[in-house]
């Protein structure tokens, strides 16, 4: 019973923190980050296409990643094909972009950077 409980409020901790995440315009996104482009589906929504040295490069991409994605309790959509990893990130909760898009935009591209100098 207490680990139900426990879980029910780590859900609510997570809902309220996207709740209070800025609503952020799509040309300001942009103009903040480098190698983002508008997805081309209609959505609110930014991608970019990582390419890596090899498989190993890209899977530890995703992996840090994955634990970024855990800790903000948002998760990007993303293909992964040997040393590509395309990425799209949005906001579901409120259709569109918000801070977390811009935050997790800018710790993947440093640890892109960091992983393609090994």
């Amino acid at each position: 019973m207490a680990v139900g409980f426990i879980i029910s409020i780590k859900q609510k901790t997570r809902q309220a923190d996207k709740s209070m995440a800025e609503k952020l315009e799509l040309k300001v996104i942009l103009s903040e980050l480098d190698g983002w482009t508008k997805t081309g589906d209609g959505r609110n929504a930014i991608r970019r296409t990582y390419k890596f040295p090899d498989f190993s490069s890209a899977f530890a991409f995703m992996s840090g990643v994955a634990l970024k994605a855990e800790q903000l309790n948002h998760h990007p959509e993303w293909f992964n094909v040997y040393n590509t990893v395309d990425v799209t990130l949005t906001t579901h909760d409120v259709s569109g972009l918000t801070s977390l898009d811009r935050d997790m935009a800018r710790f993947m591209d440093g640890l892109a950077d960091r992983l393609m100098l090994t």
